[in-house]
């Protein structure tokens, strides 16, 4: 069985159902909770992970990982990072290799993870990399997660402050969605088959012609505003020729540099 749906619009997503973790939410903030949070989570053959930081809203600007949660089908802990530091029980169990992980831009939230404490990660999966393979070609949890199961997850706390003493039901709730979802859509991916490679290729291809397509309409428009007709529209293949001469035009220059740079410098030697 294959994904029907390859690309869901934000249009459309609006209108679908929202969905939420509504198994047992629970809090770890306190370093002699650690243990029996990965005890538990050790009994279990896979199991959902997210993190979150801070939101910075000034360029260079990033804080350190404050949250990860991890959950399975029934319950989510949330460890806040920010009480109780990167604990080795825990930095043992992403290096343990009987529990499979599964998380969205998985590297990034492991790198965060390390920078708190070194470990070296173990059976850890991107639900991104595995995705096209199934056709999908959105990268989002929202959209991927739409496309699994026709309903919507929120994002309405994501720019909330991670670090706040407590967090919000709100915040808890939400956080625990994001690494169930991340769960459930591995699963729902081992369910269905993976695509023919050459099918992959060719909706990728569609997809970055559609986009392509949708950028030149809004330069169209812009150009159009200001009085100036827009020029024709290259095709993907011709823009695609064009960008490879692009490359070897600077190729070129640079081999022409280097070339003159040993030239200066055996004439100096001189």
């Amino acid at each position: 069985m294959y994904y029907q749906t390859h690309h869901i619009s934000k249009e459309l997503l609006q209108w679908m159902p929202v969905q939420a973790f509504e198994g047992e939410v629970v809090v770890v903030d306190k370093p002699e909770m650690v243990a029996g949070a990965v005890a538990y989570l050790r009994t279990q053959k896979q199991v959902g992970v997210d993190t979150e930081s801070r939101p910075s809203f000034r360029r260079g600007i990033h804080y350190p990982t404050a949250l990860v949660q991890i959950a399975s089908h029934e319950r989510c802990y949330l460890f806040r990072l920010t009480h109780i530091g990167m604990p080795q029980e825990l930095a043992d169990f992403f290096a343990d290799p009987e529990v499979c992980k599964v998380g969205l831009a998985f590297r990034d939230d492991i790198n965060g993870l390390r920078r708190r404490r070194e470990f070296v990660p173990a059976n850890c999966i991107d639900i991104q990399k595995l995705v096209p393979q199934y056709g999908i070609l959105d990268l989002g949890l929202q959209k991927i997660y739409a496309i699994c199961f026709g309903r919507k997850i929120s994002k309405s706390q994501q720019l909330t402050n991670w670090e706040n003493t407590h967090l919000t039901p709100e915040q808890a709730r939400y956080a625990a969605t994001d690494a169930w979802a991340t769960l459930l859509i591995y699963e729902d991916l081992l369910s269905h088959e993976p695509l023919p490679q050459q099918e992959v290729v060719s909706l990728q291809r569609e997809e970055k012609e559609r986009l392509i397509e949708h950028q030149q309409q809004i330069q169209d428009r812009r150009l159009i505003e200001q009085g100036i007709t827009p020029p024709p529209h290259l095709t993907l293949e011709e823009r695609e020729a064009h960008q490879a001469e692009k490359r070897r035009e600077a190729r070129k220059r640079k081999r022409h540099r280097v070339a003159a740079a040993k030239r200066t410098a055996s004439g100096k030697k001189k």
